[in-house]
């Protein structure tokens, strides 16, 4: 870990790792609260009592205490907060929602955003982000689920404060961790290509192509929120590939990399150089940092857990904004 990003004799702590199936989505409340989800595969998470619903996670930084905070979640995923300090979810497929909600934190209320696109619903909505135009941009891709597949293909979508649905990029193969620069500039989409839309369907051992596309792509991004001039930023060589992303506020993308032998958090600077690696006992599957006195704090979901270590660097949020 290089010491112009990680303190030196910092070390990763684990805050929690009691009951969750796989944590992900992780993002930092309005309330000074860390968020995750907790996505509960029925294929491995089904008992005498049925499936599991998948479920919402809060962490209190200040007592240590963490408890569910909405079960089910529609199978939620990628969750962000908005500059008003709404829950935006964005819900996966396996008996989940496939669509985007916002949920108003003080009356606990919840709205339907967008549910598919061009008449069909979504494949399995991933991970999001809010950039400061207040669009949400969604990633849409299939790793399982029973569900038809009815998009001809797993795109980005951006979401406008209209609740009109474009489909703005169309060439990330697999997208999974999405990011917006802090100057609102750039574009970042993380390619996960497993292969399969559904390899809990086959016989274990079932060999497969290798990802194709494991890689990060940068996109220029306009005012209007068209994405151009696709490149890529960073690649693993279909080894295995990233995961959820943020960014802090000079610009440095922070990438879960899961790749069993070098997996962890990747920080790379606005030019593509590789500049420290946090690694992880467990591979890991999304980054946020935290809020107000906790931003130099970057909070990890991990396998089962929830992580975090401190930073010389501090993560970029929405600035904050009354309802409208």
């Amino acid at each position: 870990m290089q010491t112009d990003i990680v303190p030196a004799g910092e070390r990763l702590e684990c805050l929690w790792n009691d009951g969750a199936v796989l944590t992900e989505g992780v993002a930092a409340g309005h309330d000074g609260a860390i968020y995750f989800s907790d996505i509960t595969r029925t294929f491995d998470c089904t008992d005498a009592r049925g499936a599991q619903a998948g479920h919402i996670w809060r962490y209190d930084p200040a007592s240590g205490a963490c408890r569910i905070f909405r079960s089910p979640s529609g199978m939620a995923n990628g969750l962000a907060f908005d500059a008003a300090g709404d829950l935006v979810a964005v819900e996966g497929a396996d008996h989940g929602g496939r669509r985007v909600t916002r949920t108003d934190m003080a009356t606990g209320r919840a709205f339907i955003v967008a549910s598919g696109y061009g008449g069909r619903p979504f494949n399995a909505p991933n991970d999001v982000w809010i950039d400061l135009a207040g669009r949400l941009w969604v990633t849409d891709p299939r790793y399982f689920g029973h569900e038809p597949v009815e998009q001809p293909l797993m795109g980005v979508y951006r979401i406008d404060p209209d609740l009109s649905v474009t489909l703005a990029v169309t060439d990330a193969a697999k997208p999974n961790g999405i990011a917006v620069s802090p100057d609102q500039k750039t574009l970042y989409v993380g390619s996960n290509d497993s292969g399969s839309f559904a390899r809990h369907r086959f016989p274990a051992g079932t060999p497969f192509v290798p990802g194709a596309e494991m890689k990060v792509l940068a996109y220029d991004l306009d005012a209007a929120g068209r994405a151009t001039n696709r490149r890529v930023f960073a690649d693993w060589q279909g080894r295995g590939g990233p995961d959820g992303m943020t960014v802090d506020t000079e610009g440095f993308l922070y990438v879960t990399v899961r790749i069993p032998e070098v997996g962890g958090v990747w920080v790379y600077a606005p030019d593509g150089t590789l500049a420290a690696t946090i690694p992880m006992p467990v591979l890991p599957t999304n980054v946020e940092f935290g809020r107000d006195d906790q931003s130099d704090r970057l909070y990890i979901t991990a396998g089962v857990g929830l992580y975090r270590i401190r930073l010389y660097r501090r993560g970029f949020q929405l600035p904050r904004k009354s309802r409208g």
